[in-house]
């Protein structure tokens, strides 16, 4: 996501008005330094908008070619790197378990760089939009996907028993949640289990478990604990194993994160607004 010594002398952007993060437990705004990040893989829809004004911003997915574009699109679980030459990056993530994919927006069903000019625009005018709000006024009432797309994501259709341990994991990231137990919670055999979360959420159990884990790195970052302390806090053993999945992750150290987050205005809907 972010690094804090990537902002260009004199450039002007990036600066602490502009960047915030709205977070909430199935989308996430970002509008914030990127950094020299290495290659990351999401859990979740990565959306990717340069500001308006700034060169595009480059892609590249796995070990194939860089590609270019104003608006990049990323599956869940795609390892890739993005480079911008601005400081300032707009991002949008939603949660693959909370969305039914093929009933997405086109221009969302696409890997690399796509052509919809409507909703670039929209994306830049919801980000000055909460920008002049921020500070003053709560995020908590307003309708995420309706700011960003206009309209309702349709969401995933879930066997209840998956989307009961689904719940239970984003209630609490960091309880220690083996596959076992959540099998015997919902009363299905572990191999059963296993096969029919990924069917359903069309990732493995422990991949999403790992993902909403370090998912829950982001409402940390405006805290002023120590490394040590977030990564217990997140459920992390110790903090080599935390910097060691945060790196897969988001392509950061964890110490680069936080760091790059100092003048980010965060609105948490699970804790509220800080600054």
């Amino acid at each position: 996501m972010q690094r804090s010594n990537t902002t260009r002398p004199g450039s002007g952007a990036g600066t602490r008005g502009e960047r915030l993060m709205w977070l909430t437990r199935q989308r996430v705004f970002y509008a914030g330094l990127l950094g020299a990040a290495s290659e990351r893989t999401l859990g979740g829809h990565g959306v990717y908008v340069s500001p308006a004004g700034a060169p595009p911003n480059r892609l590249r997915v796995g070990g194939g070619a860089w590609q270019t574009g104003e608006l990049l699109v990323v599956p869940p679980q795609v390892p890739h790197r993005v480079e911008s030459a601005h400081s300032l990056i707009l991002n949008l993530l939603i949660e693959s378990e909370s969305v039914d994919p093929a009933r997405m927006p086109g221009f969302l069903q696409h890997c690399g760089p796509v052509d919809a000019p409507e909703f670039v625009r929209r994306m830049r005018d919801t980000h000055a939009h909460l920008l002049a709000i921020s500070g003053r006024q709560s995020f908590d009432g307003f309708d995420f996907d309706r700011l960003f797309f206009g309209e309702a994501l349709v969401p995933r259709v879930l066997d209840a028993r998956i989307r009961k341990v689904i719940d239970a994991i984003n209630a609490d990231p960091a309880a220690p949640a083996s596959a076992e137990d959540c099998a015997a919670s919902v009363h299905l055999s572990f191999s059963r289990f296993l096969h029919l979360f990924k069917q359903e959420t069309g990732m493995a159990f422990r991949a999403f478990r790992a993902w909403k884990r370090a998912r829950s790195l982001l409402r940390y970052v405006r805290q002023t604990g120590t490394l040590t302390d977030i990564a217990l806090d997140t459920g992390y053993p110790d903090s080599t194993h935390f910097s060691h999945s945060i790196r897969q992750v988001y392509g950061l150290k964890p110490s680069d994160i936080l760091a790059g987050s100092r003048r980010l205005a965060l609105h948490d809907v699970a804790g509220g607004f800080r600054q």
